[in-house]
């Protein structure tokens, strides 16, 4: 069967894990920018700070939500739940909230970040509207 290895943690390992979190809290923000695209499918959120570089995303997909269950409203408030989790721990303050798409996670997503004490300074749609449709089909020939 051969030799059976014993594996040794150093105290070298523990060090490093601490420079990795305090590498991550030393990032202070108070004021942000949170992105909200809902689709039909899915519903994905990401917190930049205001010159647009992203700091944290996630999405329904990413928490493990599946096929249908990711476009529904309860997977989006848990998206937000986890954000302003984590975003919390950033010191963040304020946010300016811009919403992409028509799915049914736009609400409740706004609704589980402030439920955890985040403040809203504004709430923007950017969802594209056409301005002259699709064509519409040609009439049919009996």
């Amino acid at each position: 069967m051969g030799k059976k290895r014993v594996i040794v943690k150093s105290a070298t390992d523990g060090e490093v894990s601490n420079k990795t979190t305090a590498k991550s809290t030393r990032r202070q923000l108070e004021h942000g920018l949170l992105y909200i695209n809902s689709t039909y499918n899915n519903t994905m959120i990401t917190l930049t700070d205001e010159k647009g570089n992203a700091i944290l995303f996630s999405s329904s997909g990413s928490l493990g939500f599946k096929g249908a269950k990711k476009g529904t409203p309860f997977a989006a408030g848990k998206v937000g739940d986890f954000l302003a989790e984590k975003a919390q721990v950033l010191g963040l303050k304020e946010v300016d909230i811009i919403v992409k798409g028509v799915g049914a996670g736009r609400e409740s997503s706004i609704r589980a970040f402030t439920s955890r004490g985040i403040g809203i300074s504004s709430i923007k749609d950017t969802t594209p509207i056409p301005f002259n449709g699709p064509k519409p089909p040609k009439p049919r020939r009996v």
